[in-house]
């Protein structure tokens, strides 16, 4: 089994509050992570609400946590059974206890909304992505042979980090698994979460989107192809993507410098795989020469540092782009609340920074800037700045846990 980095900070996070709300999208191994956990705590017990005799354990949530105060209780799916956040309030406060309850949901916004009254002050909420390329590169690759690295990282970027995806057998199997996936969310979920607008509309839109993967959010552009809606409705529609943790927005980094910056997100979709399938890329070699490779290689690299954020130490670091309307530039610009971090995302095993690079990094004050780029190993670009592997992201945020734990 593939281990995941994230199951220390998981545990670290139960050993302190009375529950963790676990988010993430179908399938990213949610319930596979937990159930890692439960093997391990005997008298665990763990409810899929999915399953009806799972739910009928729950007709009286009340006397059912009463009676399982002494044990974790892992509830799956909990976002289809939004009125157990009401019972969880009073019985997390009758017994205070760290690591009573974990939830796992696969819609963030619905979540977030049902749980933040309730639930506030005492649950602690953690986002697990797909796999990331440090999670599987040892499975994936001979570990001291470069080219076979380099081939194998085509591969998963290609193929995204889905775990039914990522490990299938044939390119065939992984793509006809994303567009099965990408159907059922479109035609099965998000109507189950009580999204009323057509799935071919929805669907529709998704394809689009994957066409502004790694761009400034143009919405006028969306609402005219989309057959003249409105921006608003643009808007509406790409948060439904977001809630359902398909898509992220990055906003730009503002800061008082008197310049004019760029005000509009950037939109990327959070699983390569995903983005490929939509754009009808079947294998690494389609990927190669297509115009929206370079793209899709910034969303990986964006991808690994939202994911990898919540273990950066002190737990607050956020992720910004910047961009000045006379060529300042950066990708990615992480704020650890101590010092500003500076990314640059190259799609070339022979990366070259631009003058809006340095004005960018003297613009922000970056303390460190980093280039990453498709290479087995880094070297120096000047007194600030490097050319750094995707394997080493972790390791430039100064992760103690950059390694999967099993």
């Amino acid at each position: 089994m593939i281990g995941r980095i994230f199951i220390a900070d998981l545990l670290d996070r139960l050993s302190f509050y009375p529950g963790v709300v676990l988010l993430g999208a179908r399938q990213v191994g949610k319930s596979t992570l937990a159930r890692t956990l439960v093997a391990h705590l005997p008298d665990a017990v763990f409810l899929d609400l999915e399953l009806p005799a799972d739910r009928a354990k729950l007709d009286n949530p009340a006397a059912f946590f009463a009676a399982h105060r002494d044990r974790l209780v892992v509830i799956d799916e909990v976002q289809t059974m939004p009125e157990l956040f009401v019972q969880l309030r009073p019985e997390i406060d009758a017994q205070r206890r760290a690591g009573r309850f974990l939830l796992l949901g696969s819609a963030s916004g619905v979540l977030l909304r049902q749980s933040a009254e309730s639930l506030a002050g005492r649950v602690s909420y953690l986002e697990l992505p797909s796999l990331l390329w440090s999670e599987v590169q040892s499975e994936l690759s001979a570990a001291h042979d470069p080219t076979q690295h380099l081939l194998a990282l085509q591969d998963y970027w290609q193929r995204g980090g889905m775990p039914l995806s990522c490990l299938a057998k044939t390119d065939a199997q992984s793509l006809r698994w994303r567009n099965d996936y990408l159907q059922s969310i479109v035609r099965r979920d998000l109507p189950s979460l009580g999204i009323h607008i057509p799935s071919e509309t929805l669907w529709r839109f998704l394809r689009m989107l994957a066409h502004q993967h790694g761009q400034l959010l143009n919405a006028s552009a969306l609402a005219v192809a989309m057959g003249g809606i409105s921006p608003i409705t643009v808007g509406r529609y790409l948060d439904i993507f977001c809630d359902a943790l398909i898509v992220r927005k990055v906003e730009p980094y503002f800061v008082n410098l008197g310049k004019r910056l760029v005000k509009s997100p950037k939109v990327y979709f959070r699983d390569t795989g995903l983005l490929h399938a939509l754009l009808g890329i079947g294998n690494a070699q389609d990927l190669q020469g297509h115009p929206m490779s370079g793209y899709s290689w910034e969303g990986l690299v964006i991808n690994h540092l939202a994911a990898l954020l919540p273990l950066v130490t002190g737990g607050n670091a956020s992720m910004h782009f910047y961009r000045t309307v006379a060529g300042a530039e950066l990708d990615a610009v992480v704020d650890t609340g101590k010092e500003r971090i500076g990314f640059e995302i190259k799609l070339s095993d022979a990366p070259r920074v631009t003058k809006g690079f340095w004005n960018a990094c003297t613009d922000l004050q970056i303390s460190r800037a980093y280039v990453v780029a498709p290479v087995t190993t880094g070297w120096t670009l000047g007194e600030t700045a490097q050319v750094i592997p995707l394997l080493d992201v972790g390791k430039v945020l100064n992760i103690d846990s950059a390694r999967p734990v099993s």
